[in-house]
């Protein structure tokens, strides 16, 4: 499994909540059906206001960001219990969020649906990185690099979470794992 990530960042703040992360309008969209999943990415973060964030995630008329690592504050994912969220980021090619802290239900459904590492940063990166800066992120160092300034951040190890989304997800690890059977 991958486990260092380099690219730019798109940066939030605080509260960022499934309304902004994909708006309730497409949540009639099907992620198991292969061209509804690709569609669901580019309405990711679509619900951002134009005034604070004029960088959109996704560019009008593609489906996926340039952005695959997410910089967030505080409460990142809050609202509601949407799966769709975490599932519109990962079909945008995002594959990181770097928070300072999580909606509880968001970062189970980043895990359950094998979506998004969620890694919880132990400094405020949403004051000190901007949207497009480059940083590579190590899994396994748990640390997140500025390819500026060379300088290094950590985040709390992912820990048991990590198998999980490196299946691909809650299922996907119960039949890697023997939990239950393999699909015939």
């Amino acid at each position: 499994m991958q486990s260092v990530f380099t690219g730019p960042v798109y940066v939030v703040r605080d509260n960022i909540d499934t309304d902004q992360i994909i708006p309730a309008q497409y949540l009639n969209l099907v992620p198991t059906i292969a061209e509804e999943y690709e569609k669901l990415g580019s309405y990711a973060l679509v619900g951002l206001p134009n005034s604070q964030y004029p960088t959109r995630f996704v560019e009008e008329g593609q489906l996926d960001s340039q952005y695959p690592i997410v910089v967030a504050g505080k409460n990142f994912g809050c609202g509601s219990s949407r799966e769709h969220a975490p599932i519109a980021l990962g079909s945008a090619n995002c594959r990181i969020i770097v928070a300072e802290s999580f909606a509880r239900i968001f970062f189970r459904n980043c895990v359950s649906t094998g979506e998004l590492y969620p890694c919880e940063a132990t400094e405020r990166l949403c004051d000190v990185l901007k949207t497009g800066e480059v940083v590579t992120v190590d899994l396994d160092q748990a640390t997140v690099t500025v390819q500026s300034t060379g300088k290094v951040y950590n985040f709390k190890p992912l820990g048991d979470v990590r198998p999980v989304v490196d299946a691909g997800g809650l299922f996907n690890f119960a039949r890697q794992s023997g939990m239950i059977p393999a699909q015939a």
